[in-house]
């Protein structure tokens, strides 16, 4: 079996592209339930906002490829004021309701065969990740070389000798874009937090009669944490829509979300970096079981008697969803959260 390739395959994917699409919603997510205490369980319906957004303006409507990213966010903006203007004056399960519903209800709508000659339908839609890529600081064959890092026809290789890791011109892109988005948002996200108003956040998450009587506006207050972190949720889809450079409707479904949380509740809620080591530390150990599983598999170490390749992907979501119970029962906080201001009673 090679270890070595197993290792650098989850260590790729670990800081991939698709760990910073769940970095990126958990984060909005983070400032939702981790500082506000708000239950949404719709955020895949934000990053759809973002993404179809994106896709249905450039490739749709053939407008500019910003035109699509406003459009976007403007959409995360009206979807979170649609949910919570007649949600956020009631308890915290209304908003919970209404949120899954309304994730459902914007997959069925694109879904829908009635417009797919605009939406793409079942199959998605294409044709408008172009315009991003061509912004890339350098060319297709760009080919150079630095110690272990290395860049061959555009193609980056890091050669760390234990590990290495090589990741495609496209993915490299969304790379770059991606930390510099992370890095930005929880700079604005620390400011925002350790403010008066992210101290407003906390405390309506614990207490929010006492809030009330100190003539706070609870459910603006509310209202403007809901959008925020909408509108990284549909960054969050701006980013998974380019990455594959398509949208289908089936992959925001509600377990986008689930996962999301997942990945929250793993690092840790009511923290900065959380949802970042979250979001690594998922990504890497789902592809470290997976990809041992398969390799145990071919090299006949585990009998196929015993398992197969087509029940690896099963029994890994079986290994990870049991760790992330132990981790509720015996660290509730998740691996950086503080126990005393946040975490999940299963008791």
């Amino acid at each position: 079996m090679d270890w070595q390739f197993v290792f650098s395959q989850a260590l790729t994917q670990a800081i991939g592209p698709t760990m910073i699409v769940y970095a990126l919603a958990a984060i909005g997510l983070n400032l939702q339930f981790g500082y506000t205490g708000l239950l949404n369980f719709g955020q895949a319906a934000f990053a759809a906002m973002g993404a179809y957004g994106l896709a249905l303006t450039v490739a749709s409507f053939g407008l500019p490829f910003w035109w699509g990213i406003a459009i976007g966010l403007v959409a995360a903006v009206v979807m979170a004021l649609l949910l919570g203007i007649p949600t956020l004056r009631l308890r915290a399960d209304y908003l919970a309701i209404v949120t899954i519903a309304a994730a459902e209800i914007v997959r069925r709508l694109m879904r829908a065969t009635v417009w797919s000659d605009t939406t793409g339908g079942s199959d998605g839609m294409r044709g408008f990740s172009e315009p991003f890529f061509k912004m890339k600081p350098w060319s297709d064959d760009a080919t150079w070389s630095f110690g272990f890092v290395s860049m061959d026809n555009g193609r980056l290789l890091v050669d760390l000798g234990i590990v290495n890791f090589q990741y495609s011109n496209r993915d490299l892109w969304i790379l770059v874009v991606g930390w510099v988005l992370i890095a930005v948002i929880l700079v604005i996200m620390g400011l925002l937090v350790h403010s008066p108003w992210g101290r407003v956040l906390k405390g309506i998450r614990e207490d929010e009669e006492a809030v009330r009587s100190l003539g706070k506006n609870v459910f603006a207050y509310k209202m403007q944490a809901l959008v925020f972190g909408g509108i990284i949720g549909a960054i969050a889809g701006f980013m998974f829509a380019l990455s594959r450079a398509n949208v289908q409707p089936d992959t925001f479904s509600t377990d986008f979300t689930f996962y999301f949380y997942v990945v929250l509740i793993l690092g840790g809620a009511a923290r900065l970096f959380g949802p970042v080591l979250g979001a690594a530390l998922f990504w890497f150990l789902y592809n470290l079981i997976a990809q041992g599983l398969n390799q145990a598999i071919r090299a006949d170490v585990i009998p196929s008697s015993v398992l197969d390749s087509t029940q690896v992907g099963p029994l890994v979501y079986f290994l990870l969803g049991l760790g992330m119970v132990l981790l509720l029962i015996y660290r509730p906080q998740g691996l950086i959260g503080n126990k005393k201001e946040l975490m999940f009673d299963v008791r």
